[in-house]
This record gives structure tokens, C-alpha cells and sequence, in this order.
């Protein structure tokens, strides 16, 4: 069975307050990233207040996470987002598909979520080292 090894950036949020959870796993050739909020880097500040805005910071913090784990967005294979008011889906699907790629990952969306921090958007990853 192969190793599981955490995955640690500063380049993305630590875990939310002290909370029992890594970043991201790396097992094989695949990391599974924890869902990520719009938090900036060394901060508990949610990156501003509209669904765009927030879509960005959160695929900022995607990237940081998998490229300090060998991967990239261009290397997605799976992802949920979830959303606090399905009604902000295009705006956060206009940000997402720039960073999604030309074969973007599979892709699950939930509506009707209550997200930490009043936040609009989380999304999990699963990426191919």
C-alpha cells in the first residue's frame, strides 16, 4: 500500500483554527486537497465579498496546495464545490472554468451550504501527481 504523506504550504491557509485536518494528503500518484475557503494566506480574513472574488482567492489557494504537493490545476481530476446560495453559480463557474483548463476536471456543486466564516465558496480537490 503506498505511504500517505501530508502536504504543508504557507502559500494557502493553515487549517481553521487549530482544527484536526492536513491541507492535503498525497497517496500514490493522486492528492486529495481539504475543502478550501477564501481565506488569504497568514490571515483568518475572508478575500472580499463577491462570489468572483472569493472563486479566485479559493483557486489561488488550490494551486498553492498542489504545487507544493508536485501538481497543478492542469492536473485536477475531481472536485465539489459547494456554494452557500446556489444563485451565485455562474458568477463562480465564469471564475472557475478560466482556471479549470481545456479537460477540466469532474465536477460535483451543492447548493444551500453553510460555509465557515459567512464564506460563499469552499471547494475540495482531488489531483494526479
Amino acid at each position: 500500500m503506498a505511504q500517505k504523506s501530508v502536504v504543508l504550504t504557507d502559500r494557502a491557509p493553515s487549517p481553521f483554527r487549530g482544527a484536526p485536518y492536513s491541507q492535503a494528503i498525497r497517496v500514490g500518484d493522486l492528492v486529495f486537497v481539504s475543502g478550501q475557503l477564501a481565506v488569504k494566506p497568514g490571515t483568518s480574513e475572508i478575500a472580499g465579498a463577491t462570489i468572483q472574488e472569493q472563486t479566485e482567492q479559493v483557486m489561488a489557494n488550490l494551486r498553492a496546495i498542489l504545487e507544493a504537493a508536485g501538481s497543478g490545476l492542469d492536473r485536477l481530476v475531481k472536485t465539489t464545490v459547494f456554494l452557500a446560495r446556489l444563485e451565485d453559480f455562474p458568477g463562480m463557474n465564469e471564475v472557475y472554468r478560466r482556471h479549470a483548463g481545456e479537460a477540466p476536471p469532474a465536477r460535483s456543486t451543492v447548493g444551500g451550504a453553510a460555509l465557515p466564516q459567512g464564506a460563499l465558496v469552499e471547494i475540495e480537490a482531488i489531483g494526479h501527481l
